[in-house]
């Protein structure tokens, strides 16, 4: 017998992925947070970094990023600064407000992840955290050997 269409791999990881995002959506809306913000938060919570740097860690288009880091900045969750060693660089830091927002986020998120992967013990979650790891998002990239 074969499988339902709905029974593919490829529309399996789609639906969960939109219910998995849905609820990591609602997580991060308990500090007022569009994803990409947060996700900007995550990296400059390591370290500040340039703004150039920012970009290419995050994948995105530098115009976009400047749009994000207005707005954190316009929240006072992150700050640009001119680099004093290069006045043409911007230094991007998250402020202790940004840092105090990101520790909200990380608990629910942490509390929607517990509730979404209740069910797979720690094995089966590092199993399938390998797994997607390995998904293939960008074929062309594949096919160049990257």
């Amino acid at each position: 017998m074969a499988a339902l269409p709905t029974d593919r791999l490829g529309f399996l990881l789609s639906f969960r992925g939109e219910l998995t995002s849905a609820r990591i959506r609602s997580a991060l809306g308990v500090a007022g947070l569009h994803p990409r913000n947060a996700m900007t938060l995550m990296r400059l919570a390591p370290a500040p970094m340039s703004q150039r740097e920012l970009a290419a860690a995050m994948e995105v288009d530098p115009s976009q990023l400047v749009a994000i880091l207005n707005e954190l900045e316009e929240a006072g969750l992150a700050e640009r600064r001119r680099d004093p060693a290069d006045r043409r660089r911007h230094i991007v830091e998250i402020t202790e407000a940004g840092a105090a927002v990101l520790d909200r986020v990380d608990q629910a998120v942490g509390e929607a992840e517990r509730e979404l992967f209740a069910d797979l013990t720690e094995a089966e979650q590092t199993l399938l955290r390998g797994l997607l790891d390995r998904v293939v998002v960008d074929p062309a990239a594949h096919e160049c050997g990257e």
